[in-house]
């Protein structure tokens, strides 16, 4: 929760650190208010507990109200915030609180979507790295909101040999090999293949998972019915909406989708202020 503090904190420096003129100009004393943010779409909720510390950090005593929580269906006109505050706290948080909740709603709305059509149980539907710089955490905590999973958090939790890795090392092998001498045994190894004779090298390897960059259905289900079993099998690339069934279809365990949190359009909200 620190990390995320420091993220509000940034934000909330960027947008009034230097003052706010209008409010201050404005309000010549403190005032009690109460602000609600209401739905202005359907979406799937994500970032209550941000908007929440916004104002908690701008007003330490103010009251917050919500029955909601993130993974909950919002309805169109439905109000799922209510926030009891000094006036100045609430016009100094509303674009924060909203940046927030419109940019992570959209993660777990856009997640919820590919869940939904995801026609394979078995399948699980991760996210990848492709996340806006210094939000990874908060919009990774909004794929989960939205029901999918999480693929490593960053460099320093998983092993995934890309092939810029194994052009370094001169083969997956060598790759493979170095990585085995330097990490723990309780360590997973994945390498990302792009052809036939990567998945044979990798299974050759004895590495742990499999993740298959950008092949074609067919290429995806001989290598599927090849690794059988030996290693987890992970799609990556290419996956759409449209894509993302066919994908499951060829037999894979994992589809990782960076659309999810690329790809997501901001919800559409507001928050009505008045005095209490």
């Amino acid at each position: 929760m620190n990390t995320i503090e420091n993220i509000i904190k940034l934000a909330l420096f960027e947008d009034s650190g230097l003052g706010d003129i209008t409010t201050e100009c404005i309000l010549s004393k403190s005032l009690p208010g109460i602000g609600v943010i209401v739905a202005k779409e359907p979406f799937v909720l994500a970032g209550i507990e941000v908007a929440t510390r916004v104002f908690k950090l701008l007003d330490p005593d103010c009251e917050l109200n919500s029955s909601f929580s993130d993974g909950d269906s919002i309805k169109k006109g439905e109000v799922f915030f209510k926030v009891h505050a000094d006036l100045l706290s609430l016009l100094k948080g509303e674009r924060v609180a909203l940046n927030f909740l419109q940019r992570l709603s959209g993660i777990a709305t856009l997640t919820r979507s590919y869940v939904e059509e995801l026609s394979f149980e078995n399948v699980r539907l991760t996210d990848t790295r492709k996340t806006t710089p210094g939000l990874r955490s908060l919009e990774k905590e909004a794929v989960r909101a939205g029901g999918a999973f999480n693929h490593r958090m960053s460099l320093y939790d998983g092993i995934l040999i890309k092939d810029n890795h194994i052009a370094v090392a001169g083969s997956i092998k060598n790759a493979v090999d170095a990585v085995k001498n330097r990490t723990s045994h309780l360590m997973k190894i994945e390498v990302e293949v792009s052809n036939f004779d990567e998945v044979k090298a990798a299974i050759d390897a004895g590495v742990e998972v499999i993740m298959l960059d950008n092949m074609d259905y067919d290429q995806m289900a001989e290598a599927v019915k090849y690794i059988k079993g030996r290693a987890v099998v992970e799609a990556s690339g290419n996956v759409s909406f449209e894509t993302l069934n066919k994908i499951a279809a060829t037999g894979v365990d994992v589809i990782s989708c960076g659309a999810l949190t690329h790809q997501a359009k901001s919800v559409d909200m507001s928050m009505r202020i008045n005095t209490a």
